[in-house]
């Protein structure tokens, strides 16, 4: 699995290439405003979660430290 590391509406997101979607979604379906809620939300809390319109549920983590966010799939329960 390779990382990769690029610049979604000003924040930097590592994530796994085959997670491309979620950066996808985040970059290009939201409107920038829309899409800075979400890395807010992980920013003050530490993560946030959301949906897209494919139904997948991913989890937008912030690492204070790097300030850099990582963007994973979560599992349907």
């Amino acid at each position: 699995m390779e990382i990769k590391k690029e610049q979604v509406h000003g924040f930097w997101v590592r994530f796994e290439q085959d997670l491309r979607e979620g950066i996808t979604y985040l970059s290009e379906d939201l409107q920038a405003e829309e899409a800075k809620t979400i890395f807010d939300a992980a920013c003050l809390r530490g993560r946030a979660e959301f949906e897209d319109d494919e139904d997948r549920d991913w989890t937008l983590t912030y690492v204070r430290g790097d300030d850099i966010y990582i963007l994973t799939l979560r599992e349907k329960e």
